[in-house]
């Protein structure tokens, strides 16, 4: 009969089954058998009061590294953001898996969303110090009708006993992480218990770049010991449900996170996204020390340099960039396309709705009272917020890939009927993968002056806000499509830069375009 290779867990139901979806994955690619031993942690059995404010380190891990040390067990897996920097040398980090869902999500009784705007003071349960400022300084805005104080308090347990204790209303919302309620609701036994506990309750997932998440949160880590006798054997094993991508991600997360002192009472959000190979969005945002720190920033992502004296076109009408004070002195905004509303007639109420931009918002006054509302970046979420609507997600302006990724989460789907249509308004003639289009506005041209054919002509820097407008602009300004012509091209990181990429042109991605012009 061939061995058991046995897995220590800590013993609370996200973390069995974690333990066993990951056990489900190693035996289906290694062909091994594993079963799970549960141990109990001191972090679990302690839970009173915040770990920041607890003696000693390593709540989470101790337990576990003695069973790992005195071979009890041939492998352990951890939540990532709870191992520390400092492990133990005769440990080795065999496999790091796949992180699908780095953000936190927030959780509310249904019936308070109504009353949000009478509310004074509103509480959140969390004992996260990143969690806690990020919160309080920033979430008011995300709540349609508040215009009160939001405050935290110390929320601490299990899954199952969090959540009971907001539907107990001990507080208006709490917030968890969204990795780990996927997990369970990816368990056949667990998931049972969570829609259970779920009912009557609504969500928003934070956008990481608001509410960036813990330093390596959602993904998981196997840790092996050298002293096994079966070390080389259970490495090469292991490593096969490894994830490349996540372990890229992770290395940079976590090396920002010792160059702030890491520790659980770190108050600082990290969240590292790989947009392409070895190319990173990086969200920060939180307090260190008495410094306030609010990045988005992009990494291994080389632009072309912008002089003072150089015409930079960004494709935005004249009002909306006169709002970005940017620090650049000869900026070209968009003369030729128009975009204007169209009439709807389709019916949008029990949907998923994914807005684009402002030009969506008359969607607004239609009957969407049992539709879910999803958004494509953070001031379209705010303009949706100002009207008094719930917004359960964004895009984050990275695409809309990201909604449809949430959408197809078992987490989601146990919220949101899976019967419920998604409907992506946007502009006329726009297409899409995963949703049907239903058209809000249209582009009509007008045709430019001879003045702003000269600036056009002079200008080498071209910010595109969508392919189609690159489209039109090429109909008056041919040169436009010449590889030769030195010009440079930028786009942000959604649908627009595949659009680019997708017909091989070149294009540099910007996250933040006040990050460029103060570069």
């Amino acid at each position: 009969m061939p061995r058991e290779y046995i897995i220590g867990t800590r013993g609370s139901l996200l973390a069995v089954a974690q333990c066993e979806l990951l056990r489900d994955q190693l035996e289906a690619k290694t062909g091994l058998k594993f079963i799970l031993k549960k141990i109990k942690t001191e972090g679990d059995l302690k839970t009173e009061k915040p770990l920041w404010q607890m003696d000693g380190k390593d709540f989470f891990t101790k337990e576990l590294d003695h069973a790992l040390k005195n071979n009890e067990v041939d492998l352990v897996v951890h939540s990532y953001k709870d191992l520390g920097s400092d492990r133990p040398s005769e440990f080795d980090l065999a496999a790091i898996t796949e992180r699908k869902f780095g953000e936190d999500i927030l959780l509310i009784n249904q019936n308070k969303i109504q009353n949000i705007k009478d509310t004074e003071t509103f509480i959140v349960g969390t004992s996260s110090p990143r969690r806690i400022v990020n919160i309080e300084n920033n979430l008011g805005k995300y709540l349609p009708g508040f215009k009160g104080e939001v405050k935290t308090k110390m929320l601490r347990g299990n899954v199952n006993t969090r959540i009971q204790k907001l539907k107990d209303g001990d507080y208006d919302a709490i917030v968890l992480a969204f990795a780990g309620l996927e997990r369970l609701a990816s368990h056949p036994e667990a998931s049972k218990t969570l829609q259970d506990l779920l009912k009557d309750l609504n969500y928003l997932i934070l956008p990481q770049s608001q509410f960036p998440s813990a330093s390596s949160q959602g993904a998981l880590a196997v840790e092996i010991c050298k002293g096994n006798p079966e070390y080389k054997f259970l490495k090469e094993n292991i490593a096969k449900v490894a994830d490349p991508k996540t372990t890229r991600e992770m290395s940079i997360e976590r090396e920002i996170f010792a160059s702030y002192g890491g520790g659980c009472h770190l108050a600082v959000g990290i969240e590292v996204k790989e947009i392409e190979k070895e190319k990173f969005i990086i969200f920060e945002r939180g307090e260190s020390g008495n410094k306030q720190i609010n990045s988005k920033r992009t990494h291994n992502i080389s632009l072309p340099g912008l002089k003072s004296e150089e015409s930079f076109f960004l494709g935005f009408p004249d009002y909306a960039v006169k709002g970005m004070k940017l620090n650049h002195p000869k900026i070209v905004c968009d003369e030729i396309v128009k975009k204007v509303e169209l009439e709807l007639n389709q019916d949008l109420n029990q949907k998923n709705l994914f807005l684009t931009s402002k030009y969506t918002l008359n969607a607004l006054d239609k009957n969407i009272e049992s539709s879910v509302l999803w958004v494509s970046g953070d001031k379209t979420h705010k303009r949706v917020i100002e009207k008094g609507h719930w917004v359960n997600g964004s895009a984050d302006s990275l695409g809309g890939s990201l909604v449809k990724n949430y959408l197809d989460s078992n987490l989601i789907n146990l919220f949101n009927p899976r019967q419920f249509e998604t409907l992506i308004l946007t502009a006329q003639n726009s297409n899409s993968e995963f949703a049907k289009v239903i058209p809000c506005y249209t582009r009509e041209q007008v045709n430019p002056s001879d003045q702003f054919k000269t600036q056009i002509e002079n200008t080498k820097h071209f910010y595109w806000t969508s392919y189609p407008q690159f489209e039109i602009y090429c109909h008056y300004f041919p040169f436009l499509r010449d590889k030769d012509a030195g010009l440079s091209f930028y786009t942000g990181f959604g649908k627009t830069y595949k659009e680019f990429i997708k017909r091989d042109l070149h294009v540099n991605p910007i996250y933040s375009l006040s990050e460029f012009f103060s570069s």
